[in-house]
């Protein structure tokens, strides 16, 4: 009697087991039910159809101007604006990799503190870098170029390049009036700057204060020009859209032609349960905000305080919206005004878009994560945050959700919407140094 209640017990915890198995499979296999209009709703919204124009940049009087674009495209493929005439814009953000390096961190002269990211439609975005410390693509443009990590040089040199070289010089001139003349060893260095390293900072110090105006004037110029070539760069329309295009006109029968059913799935998880939308909202797939996400930084590294550290430094950095060299009238630096500052932006990096995600790992501000399977653990985990606190809450999804959420986050690639001679360095000049030709034969 025993024997026969324990069997009996065993027959029903097996048949109790595969009946979860079953539902688990049908419910993760049955064909996906029709959006719904909140839903369908939520799909138009991050659609790419529904991106507005690119907003005008006031503090950069040539932003738009064609001209300023090509000359701009020159300057990011140029190595001459390098302490060792071998680095380019273009050496980090590499067009054949969605702008990106494939690198955890950059590598240029030396090795960058952070993930280099892409810059494709990064002129939609009220702040630059991870922790958002330019508010302009112009005014981004200009660190890396003093970097010591970077490309290791000072404004001094690149400002004597810009009035040495007969095209630069003649282009310079069409927009800006003629450049001044740096010719004057005794006025302007060879080489001086504000950073770097100390030679560079006593001369720049012994330089009179109008003449050292004059060089800023110039770095700034050159900080405009590129951001002019990199508002060309837009993203393109990704499978995605297409399929966002047929559920917004009711076309249900070319549904399935356009995403299969685990990406469905993935899209639902992604404005449901998943909760991903609070951040990668909008057709860009980001709010342009910073957070705090909980990431672990790298094996024997401190936790990066990431946007509270940087607030003071934004506020007074000469190059900003509100500063001698910006282009803007009163009242037109709303976002640099109003800016949020706050404990809660201790640890907090700025949200990046997810288009074309699948082609720029590693991922993350330090480029912790090699694979977006890795960086969906982490959301569903949500760890506690070493400094500040982790905004995100664990998702308790399982294994498939979280591929499912992956399939459809593979649907975002698209090429840029440019034409494709931006994409490549421009033809050169017969007056080009032997360092850029090298750059542009690779």
């Amino acid at each position: 009697m025993k024997l026969h209640t324990i069997n009996s017990v065993r027959i029903m915890m097996l048949v109790a087991a595969t009946c979860g198995i079953v539902f688990f499979w049908w419910s993760g296999n049955r064909t996906p039910a029709p959006w719904t209009d909140r839903e369908a709703a939520l799909i138009a919204s991050i659609w790419l159809g529904n991106l507005p124009s690119l907003p005008p940049d006031p503090s950069n009087a040539v932003a738009d101007d064609p001209r300023a674009a090509r000359l701009g495209h020159r300057l990011f493929f140029d190595t001459r604006l390098s302490i060792n005439g071998e680095i380019a814009c273009a050496t980090c953000h590499q067009p054949t990799r969605q702008f990106t390096d494939g690198l955890p961190v950059g590598e240029a002269i030396d090795r960058a503190k952070r993930n280099t990211p892409s810059i494709i439609g990064a002129a939609y975005s009220p702040w630059q870098y991870w922790d958002g410390r330019k508010d302009s693509l112009w005014a981004q443009a200009l660190s890396p170029l003093e970097d010591a990590a970077e490309h290791g040089g000072n404004r001094m040199s690149y400002a004597r390049l810009i009035s040495s070289d007969p095209h630069y010089q003649k282009e310079y001139t069409k927009l800006f009036g003629m450049a001044p003349d740096f010719s004057d060893p005794e006025r302007f260095p060879v080489n001086a700057g504000p950073v770097g390293n100390s030679e560079w900072q006593a001369a720049w110090d012994a330089m009179d204060e109008e003449d050292r105006a004059l060089v800023n004037g110039v770095f700034a110029n050159i900080g405009k020009l590129i951001a002019a070539y990199e508002r060309k760069l837009i993203p393109g329309p990704a499978r995605f859209d297409a399929y966002a295009e047929t559920v917004m006109l009711g076309q249900g029968h070319e549904e399935q032609d356009l995403f299969s059913e685990e990406e469905i799935r993935g899209l639902r998880l992604f404005m449901g349960e998943a909760r991903c939308m609070e951040c990668h909202n909008g057709p860009l797939l980001t709010n342009s905000e910073f957070h705090n996400t909980g990431l672990l930084p790298p094996t024997g590294q401190v936790p990066d305080r990431g946007r509270s550290r940087i607030i003071a430094e934004l506020n007074s950095d000469p190059f900003n919206c509100l500063g001698r060299f910006s282009d803007t009238e009163a009242g037109q630096c709303e976002e640099l005004t109003y800016m949020r500052t706050g404990v809660e932006l201790i640890g907090a990096m700025k949200t990046p878009s997810l288009r074309n995600l699948e082609h720029t790992a590693p991922y993350m501000h330090k480029g912790q994560f090699m694979t977006l399977s890795r960086v969906l653990e982490h959301y569903n985990e949500a760890p506690l945050a070493l400094i500040g606190h982790n905004e995100a809450e664990p998702l308790g999804l399982n294994r498939r959700q979280l591929e499912q959420i992956e399939a459809y986050l593979r649907t975002l690639f698209a090429p840029p919407a440019v034409e494709e001679k931006w994409l490549h360095p421009p033809p050169l000049l017969p007056e080009t140094s032997a360092s850029s030709a090298a750059l542009q034969s690779r």
